[in-house]
């Protein structure tokens, strides 16, 4: 960690002050989302951050400190989010919460995807020089605690492997079925630059995405089925929280 690169506060993305995360945040992609929860879930939820419209807050959730902020989308985004958070404010867990597109014929909409390994089509590992391939994984305990808070509020979730896409809209269509031989699970933006941030870093992380749509089958949620399904992985990630 000494190595890493030393950010002073505010960071250049971030306007919070010292002790305004909690050490476990959740991040959506959209900062809409995020205010969502934080005004829907949080106990006094106060804003910390509005920088470039990313809005991050803190409050509590039964009693205990959590806050949640927007990654914006892919894995660039993710990548100085995280990083300044890690690094620079304390920030010791960050759950990743999102949508993804399932690949797997097992998966069904609405299904909550616990990401233990994160493939990827990125080359993000190559900053780290290192003399081979790089697997990003989530931390274990926030993988077996996000599993257990899924099966107690009656969700079925499912673990494994996710695709962390660099592409939204790729010009090689038959890629998904070319992961999906490999087992990937369901394909998403951000979770590998999560994975890797939080390995360099010493810290933790996971993912935890409703499936939205299913790109191979040509199905997708409806606007009010969304709604519905993104408030049971809202929940599973704040039961998690508070089982730290």
């Amino acid at each position: 960690m000494s190595e890493t690169m030393k950010l002073s506060l505010p960071t250049p993305h971030i306007g919070a002050k010292e002790g305004d995360f909690a050490k476990t945040v959740l991040m959506p992609g959209d900062p809409l989302r995020a205010k969502f929860i934080a005004e829907t879930y949080l106990e006094n939820p106060r804003l910390v951050n509005e920088v470039r419209g990313m809005l991050g807050y803190t409050g509590t959730y039964k009693g205990v400190p959590v806050s949640v902020m927007a990654s914006g989308m892919g894995m660039p985004s993710m990548g100085i989010y995280s990083y300044e958070l890690f690094s620079s404010y304390g920030v010791e867990n960050i759950i990743r919460i999102g949508t993804a597109g399932a690949i797997s014929d097992n998966l069904k909409l609405r299904d909550i995807v616990i990401g233990l390994g994160s493939c990827t089509n990125s080359n993000y590992a190559s900053q780290y020089k290192l003399p081979g391939t790089f697997a990003p994984t989530a931390d274990f305990n926030l993988v077996m605690t996000a599993y257990e808070s899924a099966k107690t509020l009656g969700l079925n979730a499912v673990v494994g492997n996710l695709l962390c896409s660099d592409t939204f809209y790729d010009d090689n269509t038959d890629a998904l079925n070319t992961w999906k031989k490999m087992g990937v699970l369901a394909v998403e933006m951000e979770s590998a630059a999560l994975y890797m941030n939080a390995a360099r870093l010493g810290k933790k992380a996971v993912t935890i995405c409703t499936v939205s749509d299913a790109p191979l089958r040509g199905e997708s949620l409806s606007s009010e089925e969304r709604q519905t399904g993104f408030t049971h992985m809202m929940e599973t990630a704040l039961e998690t929280v508070v089982k730290l």
